[in-house]
């Protein structure tokens, strides 16, 4: 089956540039468009994406409140890629903080942008890890989520879930982290399973992101 794609973006061409990239691929399908966020709930529920590829900034409503609204109203919602112009946005960080599951440049080249709507579908690595830690060491609370650092305490981790999370912040897929601690590839997914469910995480974006915002472990 195709992982299939919605696109939320105001301009025309930046939405046409994408469906071009993205259907010229076998294995990807570009199920339907929308020009503001504020349409993103009614398609998502009529189109069942697998992904939304999601501008940041619109005019009615930006990736940020979409990406909330979507995860807080759909019953098992779509991962949500942001697009963005600019790398370094508190836009950007703001929208992981909302539950998005990473994001992409709209200058990304066309391999790029292919690699991240695959990687974000399959869920078993983070996408530009190095730049999900740049964005929480600039934007991020300097003193540390205390709402973070609660759930990091509830979560209780075992020593070797805590030890996978870290392999996590650093971007390493299931079968990098299986070679690391010479075990199982199927073990790892157990493990990063338990984690995500200890910290209430949809993913491993949202894991990362309380890792850091707790102080679990430094961005800087």
């Amino acid at each position: 089956m195709p992982v299939t794609v919605l696109l939320v973006d105001d301009e025309p061409l930046v939405r046409a540039g994408l469906r071009a990239v993205l259907e010229a691929q076998p294995d990807i399908e570009v199920v339907g468009e929308a020009a503001d966020g504020a349409a993103v709930i009614p398609l998502v529920r009529q189109l069942r994406p697998d992904v939304v590829a999601m501008d940041v900034r619109m005019p009615l409503m930006d990736g940020i409140e979409a990406t909330r609204a979507v995860l807080r109203t759909v019953t098992d919602p779509p991962k949500i890629l942001v697009v963005t112009t600019f790398e370094n946005d508190e836009y950007v960080y703001e929208a992981l903080r909302a539950g998005a599951d990473g994001f992409l440049l709209k200058r990304a080249r066309p391999a790029e942008i292919v690699h991240a709507v695959r990687l974000i579908a399959e869920g078993e690595s983070l996408l530009f890890p190095a730049s999900v830690r740049q964005l929480a060491a600039e934007y991020g609370d300097d003193d540390g989520n205390p709402a973070a650092r609660a759930v990091l305490e509830r979560a209780a981790l075992t020593e070797r879930e805590a030890e996978v999370l870290r392999l996590v912040t650093r971007g390493l897929s299931n079968a990098e982290i299986a070679g690391r601690l010479t075990v199982g590839t199927e073990t790892v997914k157990s493990h990063v399973s338990a984690v995500l469910a200890k910290l209430g995480a949809r993913d491993r974006t949202q894991a990362v992101i309380t890792a850091y915002e707790s102080g679990f472990v430094s961005p800087g």
